[in-house]
Parts: C-alpha cells; structure tokens; sequence
C-alpha cells in the first residue's frame, strides 16, 4: 500500500509541462492572435461610424489611442520579462486582452470603444515584447532562422485574417459588433490557461523596477545599425496605419466600394502579402532581402498613388499587393539583421525598441491624417501621405545603402595583407 502511495507520489511529483516545440508554436499562436485582435475592428469602424455619427478625426483617435497605448506599454513593461519572467507578463497580457474583448462586446458609444482599444494597446504592447523574445529563445536549434520568421510573419499574418476575418463576419454573420470579439475572449481565456504550462525561459533576476522606467533598450554595438533601419521600420509601418485606420474609408469614399468585406481585404491584401514575402524570403541574405523590400515598398506605393488619381480599383489592390510585399520582407529583413546581435538578457527589450519605432509609424501619421481629412478631404491627405511615406522610405534605402557599402569596404582586403576574418575564405 505504502508503495503504491509512493509511486503514486512520485507520478504527481514529475513536473508536468509542455516541450519546448510545442511551447514555440504556442507563443507564436499567441502573437498571432494578438494581432489577429488588434485589426479586427478595421472594417467595422465604418460601422461605428455609420451607428455613432463620429468624423474620421475621431475614428482615427479611437486608432491612434491603441497605438499610444501600446507604445507607452512597450516603453514601460516591454523589457519586464527579462526579469520577471517571460510567463507572468504573458498571462497578465492575455488576460488584459480577454478584458478588451469584454468591452468591444458592450460598445455602446465612442467612450467604451476608446476604453476597449487603450486596454486593448496595453495588453498588445505588454505581450509584444514577452512572445517576440519567448519565440526567439524556443526555436528548434537546428532552424536558427525559425524563430525569425515567426516572429515578423506572425503580426502579418494575424493583421491579415483579423481584417478580412471580421470584414466577412461584419457582412455576412448576425451581430456584427459582438461575434468577432466573443470568439476571441474564448481564445484568450484558453490561451492564458495554456500559457502557464510553458517551460520558462527567462529566470527571475534583479532590476525588474529599474526596467520600468520608459526608455529604449538597444544596447551600444548596435545603435548605429539600428538608427539606419529606424526610418524604414518607421515608413513602412506607417503605410499599415493608414490602411488600419481609413483603409475602408478610402475603400467606400474614393474607390466607391461598400461591400465591408473590401475593407477587409484591403488590409489584408497589404498584411497577407507581407506575409507571403517574408516566407519567400526566409532563407536569403537579411541585408539583401531588407533593402530590396523597402525599394519594393516605394513601387508599390507609387502604384497606390496612381490609383487614387484615376479611381482604379484594380490598381489599387496591385499597387498594395506590392507595397506589401516591400512591407514583410523588409520588416523580415530588418529582425533579421539586427535580431541575432542581441544576447539572450537583451531580446525582449531590443525587440521592444524596434516596435517602438514601428508603432511611432504606425499612430502619429494616422492621427495627423484624421485631422487633414477634416481639413482638406479624403484623396488629397491619402496622396500627401502616400508621398511623405516614400520620401522618408527612399531617404533611408540610400541611407541603408550607404551603410552596405561602408561595411563592404571594412572586411575587403588590402592587397599584400591577408584577409581579416570573415571577409573572403576562412583562415
């Protein structure tokens, strides 16, 4: 008797949990979702809109203040799991999530939708930092690139469904305001009773206080690298908060298409392409795949521009198409050349820093163009912004360029000396 009870013990004692390839895919699922969350309410804002009687100025408030939100989450908490743990800030995020779904679901007016997407932004800027840095500690070792590709296709890939997912239920499903976000809360409640299951892979260390003061983490050997990429991450990503923003506006108001399941796809003609790419791209040079998918980006929205001037819906989805393109496989690019050179005590808040930049793009932008839509109409601030965002992209490229060209000419050897390492065979 006494040995079954100790066997038995012995059985309960094993430390239960998930392995770590099952972890990775979950956390991935997780960021996915997260994104999957943030861009559903994109077609329906011209629901709200339409219910609500508010003017594009407050639709892109109500946008712009995900974006703050967020931001101020990745400035305070987006380093905290290097401390604390990645799993703890993840189940606080989950469950933060799982509470702006609840108020989405009790949106009566303009003040719960600004409360649901500020708590929303939070949860979404608190859990960035945690699953971008988690996914980068599972991958499989013998995938070094895996957790790379995850983690920039996973945000595109959630962008993407979340819009077009919502844009159908909004058309074609009863209780367009609620069902999208009900299905959700289920997956975020499930979500953070799995997350606890997951081995831990930031242990516990002191400095988790003096983490929470708003700052950019990156450490010093990469900062000249970093300030090169900033403006391209910075361009790239505010193209996405203008389609997030007033992509159906733009859709209904000066391609004249009503049907919400367009705008829908007009983000996820943007996001799901970028995903596309960044899976194309995986496995090529990081340097060479950032830059030919900024030069990507300005084609493509070059084309975006042509279409607004001559109404060409098809033109439109092909100038997105390629703009989105340039939009994954240079954010792919970007995480992959700057990604690795962070240690291990570093990811989470370098990760943190390169969203920053990218969700500086993806809100100021979008706010200055709901007050210029006010001001001067829907078509001229869509094609100033359309120039301003290639302006700063070809600016950057060159810059990008001019730093390639810098580091060639480091590692290429002086005729009569032999090669420095690295640069030609080994030694």
């Amino acid at each position: 008797m006494s040995g079954t009870r100790s066997r038995g013990a012995a059985v309960h004692a094993r430390p239960r949990g998930m392995s770590r390839s099952a972890a990775f895919w979950l956390i991935g699922l997780t960021q996915c979702l997260m994104l999957f969350a943030s861009s559903a309410p994109s077609p329906l804002y011209v629901v709200y809109q339409a219910r609500w009687k508010f003017s594009s100025i407050v639709l892109t408030e109500v946008f712009a203040l995900y974006a703050i939100a967020l931001l101020v989450a990745l400035l305070v908490v987006g380093g905290l799991s290097d401390y604390v743990g990645r799993k703890p800030v993840l189940v606080t995020a989950l469950v933060l999530e799982a509470v702006s779904m609840v108020l989405f679901i009790g949106a009566d007016g303009v003040g719960w939708l600004l409360a649901a997407r500020a708590v929303q932004g939070v949860a979404t800027g608190a859990a960035t930092g945690a699953t971008s840095a988690a996914i980068l500690d599972l991958h499989p070792p013998d995938k070094p690139r895996l957790g790379l590709l995850v983690n920039t296709t996973a945000p595109n890939v959630g962008l993407a469904l979340g819009a077009l997912g919502a844009g159908l239920l909004v058309q074609y499903a009863p209780h367009p305001t609620v069902l999208v976000y009900a299905l959700l809360l289920i997956a975020f409640v499930v979500l953070a009773c799995c997350v606890p299951a997951i081995p831990e892979t930031s242990p516990r260390g002191p400095g988790a206080l003096a983490s929470l003061a708003p700052r950019m983490g990156v450490p010093r050997r990469i900062r000249p690298l970093f300030l090169v990429v900033a403006p391209c991450l910075f361009a790239v990503w505010a193209l996405g908060g203008l389609y997030m923003s007033l992509g159906s506006s733009i859709a209904a108001g000066i391609l004249h298409l009503s049907n919400h399941v367009v705008g829908g796809l007009v983000v996820f003609a943007l996001t799901g392409t970028g995903a596309v790419g960044s899976l194309l791209r995986r496995n090529r040079q990081p340097r060479r795949t950032m830059t030919g998918g900024f030069v990507a980006f300005l084609v493509g929205v070059g084309l975006t521009l042509g279409a607004l001037e001559t109404t060409s819906t098809a033109l439109f989805f092909v100038g997105t198409v390629v703009a989105g393109y340039g939009f994954g496989t240079g954010f792919l690019g970007a995480f992959q050349t700057i990604g690795p050179l962070a240690g291990p005590a570093e990811r989470a808040q370098l990760v943190s820093s390169m969203y920053v930049v990218c969700y500086l793009g993806f809100s100021l932008p979008a706010v200055a163009a709901g007050v210029a839509v006010r001001e001067a109409g829907l078509r001229p601030t869509a094609s100033v912004y359309g120039v301003a965002v290639m302006v700063l992209a070809a600016v950057a490229t060159l810059g990008l360029l001019a730093q390639s060209r810098r580091d060639a000419r480091r590692t290429m050897p002086v005729p009569g000396e032999p090669a420095p390492q690295g640069a030609g065979s080994p030694p």
